[in-house]
């Protein structure tokens, strides 16, 4: 009895002793989270809800977040863009398996690779006026900027130079156009004197005076002496994707080359169309087409201070220079105009011809790109002075006009002809339009109704005057829809065309009247 009592204390011992080391190999070999009752003590960490591990401590989870990370970026140049998502649950548990922590690290590394977007590498946007480029380092925007200036920059004695923008924030510059001839002369420069400050001023004001009374042409060094940007350039550090990043030859094709732009050239005094194309060297059947509604013909006359849309060939990023030069020309005195503030600006005299004078000058031409802005003279000796035309012109603007019907071909044009018929004159006043009986008539320009009725060779016709003395007239007409002494309005209805007197065939005969004699319409109608 005894001996079997001792044999079940014996298996009662050793299964204890058993479980007792298994309990402590599962702890002590797969890692162990003591349970704490009312505390989440047991951690599962997910990267885009794939699981990475588990762990006993939330530090330790984010903690191993972070090295992954940091593992990762450092395999890629620039700035590595990982976009994914992580979260850490947590439960309380009274035993669990803690993950290796090279385990869980390279699952945590694997994850977010798979998440990688792309690199983002340093970059330097170049905005020049509405022009942008992205560039890799700042050695590729002062390359590019030169190669800019290159075409007006023989010898490359002028070099551009990145510099940090104080009036802006952190991280932007600028770019400044540097003559490097005169940083040499700079820092080979004279010292000051050891009499002080104001001993070297008084000597240099004193040399500028004495020189001054001695200057000639010899004097003057001729060449290029400036270059510059004339947009606005403004270099923004930053960091983007590589697939942004625009190559070195690509940028430097895209702001060299040369591109359609239009701008506007304000009308002057003096104007004409042809001096217009010969100062843009542009054909003058161009600008017509560029400007339609103002120049409807080359005849068409200019308005003071009127635009004209002008096509430039130019590049992207423009560059004034200013060269210096020895001229010997003939030159032209500035036009003077009188202005006469009782005349339109279509109304001038010439009361002097003007006759051209010849100089010798030292000059500074300013150029944007290939053309001259702006010229200054520095020095000059005349031979012959240069007699300047003077003239009058009108300073009111005259009324617009507008085609008094819609549609309608021109069968006869203002001025001389062979006249249509029997008892039709030669000198056509006006402009004809071949309409059907019965179009539309509109009154040109606003103003009073002067005749409305039959008039001879012009058959039924209606005769408008204007402010300031202008005169429409609308003839051979088949209805009248005015009468005398009534007010208009510009593109009112005032008759229907027609085949009245001496007339051909169905059309609108229309006058412009100016100082009691007719001028061509298309000069004026808008």
């Amino acid at each position: 009895m005894k001996n079997l009592f001792d044999s079940k204390k014996r298996e009662l011992i050793f299964i204890i002793s058993t479980a007792i080391t298994i309990f402590a190999c599962f702890i002590f070999v797969r890692g162990y989270s003591p349970f704490s009752e009312g505390t989440d003590d047991y951690f599962h960490m997910y990267i885009n809800d794939v699981k990475v591990g588990d762990f006993s401590d939330e530090e330790e989870a984010l903690d191993l977040l972070l090295e992954a990370r940091r593992n990762v970026a450092s395999r890629y140049a620039g700035t590595a863009f990982m976009d994914f998502d992580y979260r850490i649950e947590s439960e309380n548990v009274l035993t669990g398996d803690v993950t290796p922590r090279s385990e869980a690290l390279a699952a945590a590394e694997e994850l977010m690779i798979a998440s990688l977007k792309e690199t983002l590498s340093p970059s330097y946007t170049v905005k020049m006026g509405d022009y942008m480029v992205t560039l890799a380092g700042e050695t590729e925007v002062e390359t590019l900027l030169n190669e800019a200036i290159d075409r007006y920059n023989p010898g490359g004695r002028f070099e551009v130079r990145l510099v940090r923008d104080t009036n802006r924030n952190f991280g932007v510059l600028t770019a400044v156009v540097v003559d490097t001839q005169k940083d040499r002369e700079i820092s080979n420069g004279p010292t000051l004197p050891s009499g002080g400050m104001q001993t070297y001023l008084d000597e240099q004001t004193n040399l500028e005076i004495e020189t001054n009374e001695e200057i000639n042409f010899q004097d003057y060094e001729t060449g290029l002496i400036s270059i510059s940007f004339v947009e606005n350039i403004v270099i923004a550090e930053g960091y983007v994707p590589a697939s942004q990043l625009t190559s070195l030859e690509d940028a430097i094709e895209q702001v060299t080359k040369e591109n359609d732009k239009p701008f506007e050239h304000v009308i002057q005094a003096g104007d004409t169309l042809s001096g217009i194309s010969l100062l843009y060297d542009k054909p003058i059947d161009e600008i017509m087409e560029n400007n339609p509604d103002k120049l409807p013909n080359a005849n068409a006359t200019l308005h003071l201070n009127d635009t004209l849309i002008i096509t430039q060939t130019e590049p992207e990023l423009s560059i004034e220079h200013v060269e210096r030069n020895y001229v010997d020309e003939d030159y032209d005195a500035e036009i003077i105009i009188i202005p006469r503030d009782d005349w339109y600006t279509t109304e001038t005299n010439v009361i002097q011809q003007p006759s051209a004078g010849h100089h010798r000058a030292i000059v500074d031409q300013h150029f944007i790109n290939d053309t001259e802005a702006e010229r200054e003279v520095l020095i000059e000796e005349v031979d012959i002075e240069a007699v300047p035309k003077i003239m009058e012109r009108g300073t009111k603007i005259p009324p617009t006009y507008i085609k008094p019907i819609y549609g309608g071909r021109i069968s006869s044009y203002f001025g001389y002809r062979n006249a249509p018929t029997a008892g039709a004159t030669t000198y056509h006043r006006g402009i004809d339009w071949a309409t059907p009986t019965g179009t539309s008539v509109m009154a040109s320009c606003g103003g009073t109704v002067t005749q409305a009725g039959w008039s001879g060779s012009y058959g039924y016709m209606i005769l408008i005057t204007h402010p300031g003395g202008t005169q429409t007239r609308y003839a051979h007409l088949s209805s009248i829809g005015v009468s005398v002494g009534q007010s208009v309005t510009q593109g009112q209805v005032i008759g229907r065309s027609g085949n009245s007197g001496r007339s051909t065939g169905p059309h609108l005969h229309f006058e412009i009247i100016m100082g009691g004699s007719p001028v061509n319409p298309l000069n004026y109608i808008t």
